[in-house]
This record gives structure tokens, C-alpha cells and sequence, in this order.
């Protein structure tokens, strides 16, 4: 048997290491089409940034390191154009042929420009590879650029203006929807308001369909973000609602023998209990492992997640997981919504104001989403809320937490705990 993975970044590659860690004499050969594998592409706007000084620091592994101590061959520059299942092979742009009895699909995601005219101009980026960061970095350094325009305000947006403000530049954020970040009215205006505290205009319910409409020195387009699927379908593959990949709780897509994971591949939602699409990078490493491992012959299952993400706005953190209030009808809830400030230490240790959301469920009394916006501990919180919803905690379960307490770290009622005590009173 031998296993063949499309796609050498986040979950191709873990896919492999688990698969090589199952079966130790299985042929594994990863196909990257891009020049480097293994990089931390979360960390690129702080390459662009300058807090990041090279990109080989983002670099984790080489694929001289998975051939001599994995046993796993790793190509780059091999480009798959197309899946050929019934005689178990890949075709790559050269015309070459690599067979496979196994395969897993990691061939994520990109960021969808074709709709706005002008995209392959010169002065406008995306920034989802080491590549953009680079070409950004030099235009930067050569141009001299003195504003610039990001089309969309999700994480990739918000970083990137973020670091380019940090670098100097006027910058403004078009964003289609009424939104920022999470479609939540007072989590969005709290975006706003740090954004604009720095010196970042943000322009919600703004369309971009050309580059000729923005008055800018370079433009950033982090919006339409789309999960490369296009070698699926022809291979029989199934495409969900979501438009990623259909798998089940194994990452094994309807045909046997094939697995799909990272931002390509649609995986079960614990709060929903359906498919979603939520494309991070912590759910491609773990679903990665998953797949690898049944494409090794296990039998192991990846139990869904629950959207779970934090990013940084100059300084303060904005995290999220689970449903807000807004998305809950949406999903046939009711929710019941909570939201409280609180000190993340207390005063005499110069805590600053953690703001703490949480929404239940009325029916059930489950918790089904909650977020936290504050300059400290915003992590270890969003973690904690994120946990019970793992748990599908109660709201009384949740106020009976035994959260650590002492001066340097939190006060002796954390803000979530006050938040469950306020959502129980709500109900």
C-alpha cells in the first residue's frame, strides 16, 4: 500500500507524520506545489510587520528533514491538475504520474480576487503565502507606499492593517458586510473602536468591485476566502453546502481509500451538529493527524470543533468560539446573551477591563458560544468557554467552575464567572 497527500503546509504534513508514526514501512509521498512546505502562515503579517525579521524563521521543517528523519518524500513545485481514482494515480503539470493506493487531499484554501477587476495589478497583494509576504515586504521597501486600502475585515484583514499601520501607512479596511469579525453588533463595534483608537478607518457595508475605486498607494484584498476543491469533483469527490470538501467523522470523503483536511474540507460543528466550514489553522493540524492515520489503516475519528479563534488588534485581544447571539436563531436557538466588564486582575495590580460575553441556549440551558475581548488572559478565557462547549456545559455547570485564583493572575470572581451569574439571572 502506499499513500499519497496533495498539499505539504498545515494538514498534508501532519497527515503524513501521523501516517509514518502508524505504519513505519509505508511509502508516503507528500506533493507540495508551492516552493517551501511547513510554514507558519499565521505568522506572515508580522513578517510584512517587521516583528518577524526573516522568513526562514517561519519555516518549521524542510523537505530534506521529512526524507531523512520521517522516511517521508516530499517534492515541491509539484503542481496536481488532476486525480484519476479509478486507476489510483495523480497527474501533475508535468505530465507525470504518481500512483497511490490511499490518498488524503490537503490542498487548502486561497484568497478569491477574481471578482474584484484590477486584482493582478502591481500594487495590490493578498497575503496568505511566505511569496505575498515577500512581494509585499519589497513594495514596501521600494515604493515607498505612504496609504493603503485592505479589502476585508476578517483575521487576515485586521492583521494586515494592523501591521501596515505599525509600518506608518493611512490605512482603511473595506468591508462588504455590516460586520467585523464576527457577526455580533457590540463585538463588531468593539473592533471598531480599537481600530479606530490607532488610527485605522473601517468601512463596513462597503462593496470593493475594482481597484480603481479605491484611492490608495496599495491594496490588500483578504476577503473571499475559498477552499481549493477544484480537483474533487472530478475525481467523484462529494462538495457540502459549505462548498469545501464532504467528510466524515474519520476525514474519509465518500469514496474509500480518499481523506480530505485542513481549509479544503468541511468538518462537524459540536455546537450546530452539522457540517461547517471554519477554515483555521488549528483544526487543519488535527484534522490532519486524523486522516493520516486512517489513511495508515487506524481507526481513529475527529469529534468536530467549535470555531474557537482569537486576534490581535494592537495590543488587545479578540477571541471567539461557538455562536453569538446574532448566529443562533440562525441555527435554530434561542439564545439567552450575557455580557459583562470586568478586571482581568484586580486593581492595585493594574488589571485592565476584560469584556466577557456568553450566550445559552433558553430550550436547554447549554452554553453555545460566548467571546472575550481584553489586553490580558483574553486566551486562557476564550479557552475555558471553549472547553464547555466541548463538555455541552449548563450554564449553573459553567458558574461552578473552580477558576485559579490569585492577584497577579485574576480576581477571586473572574469575568467569566460573573458572566455565567449574570446569564443565569437572564434566563
Amino acid at each position: 500500500m502506499s499513500l499519497v497527500v496533495i498539499g505539504g503546509v498545515a494538514a498534508g504534513l501532519s497527515a503524513a507524520a501521523r501516517a509514518r508514526r502508524i505504519d513505519p514501512r509505508l511509502p508516503i509521498t507528500v506533493l507540495e506545489k508551492g516552493p517551501v512546505i511547513s510554514y507558519g502562515a499565521c505568522g506572515l503579517p508580522y513578517l510584512v510587520e517587521g516583528r518577524v525579521h526573516k522568513p526562514e524563521q517561519l519555516i518549521v521543517y524542510t523537505p530534506e528533514y521529512f526524507r531523512k528523519e520521517r522516511n517521508i518524500e516530499v517534492r515541491t513545485g509539484a503542481r496536481v491538475v488532476s486525480i484519476q481514482h479509478p486507476r489510483r494515480e495523480v497527474v501533475l503539470d508535468s505530465g507525470e504520474r504518481v500512483r497511490y493506493e490511499r490518498l488524503v487531499i490537503a490542498t487548502g484554501a486561497r484568497c478569491d480576487t477574481l471578482r474584484i477587476e484590477g486584482a493582478d495589478r502591481p500594487h495590490v497583494f493578498s497575503l496568505h503565502t511566505l511569496d505575498d509576504a515577500e512581494r509585499m515586504k519589497a513594495f514596501l521597501r521600494e515604493r515607498r507606499p505612504q496609504s493603503a486600502a485592505i479589502v476585508g475585515a476578517g483575521y487576515i484583514g485586521v492583521e494586515a492593517a494592523d501591521a501596515l499601520r505599525r509600518r506608518g501607512l493611512r490605512v482603511t479596511i473595506h468591508e462588504r458586510s455590516d460586520h467585523a469579525l464576527r457577526d455580533d453588533p457590540e463585538f463588531s463595534a468593539a473592533v471598531r473602536r480599537q481600530l479606530e483608537l490607532h488610527g485605522v478607518e473601517l468601512r463596513t457595508g462597503s462593496a470593493v468591485r475594482s481597484v480603481d475605486d479605491l484611492s490608495a498607494d496599495m491594496v490588500v484584498i483578504a476577503a473571499g476566502f475559498k477552499p481549493n476543491v477544484e480537483l474533487a469533483p472530478e475525481a467523484g469527490v462529494d462538495i457540502g453546502r459549505s462548498g469545501a470538501i464532504r467528510t466524515d467523522e474519520r476525514m474519509e470523503t465518500n469514496i474509500r481509500g480518499v481523506y480530505a483536511a485542513g481549509d479544503c474540507a468541511e468538518v462537524h460543528h459540536l455546537v450546530t451538529g452539522r457540517p461547517t466550514y471554519i477554515p483555521l489553522g488549528t483544526t487543519a493540524n488535527k484534522a490532519g493527524r486524523v486522516a493520516g492515520a486512517n489513511a495508515a489503516g487506524a481507526r481513529e475519528r475527529f469529534a468536530g470543533i467549535v470555531g474557537t479563534s482569537i486576534v490581535g488588534i494592537f495590543g488587545m485581544g479578540f477571541a471567539t468560539t461557538g455562536l453569538s447571539a446574532a448566529q443562533a436563531p440562525k441555527e435554530g436557538f434561542s439564545p439567552v446573551v450575557a455580557r459583562v466588564e470586568g478586571r482581568s486582575k484586580p486593581r492595585y495590580f493594574g488589571g485592565g477591563t476584560t469584556v466577557v460575553e456568553l450566550v445559552a441556549d433558553r430550550a436547554t440551558g447549554r452554553l453555545i458560544g460566548g467571546s472575550v475581548i481584553g489586553e490580558d488572559e483574553s486566551s486562557g478565557r476564550i479557552n475555558v468557554i471553549a472547553a464547555a462547549l466541548h463538555g455541552s456545559m449548563k450554564v449553573e455547570e459553567f458558574e461552578g467552575l473552580d477558576l485559579a485564583y490569585s492577584p497577579p493572575f485574576s480576581t477571586v470572581w473572574d469575568p467569566l464567572l460573573i458572566a455565567a451569574q449574570q446569564l443565569r439571572k437572564n434566563f
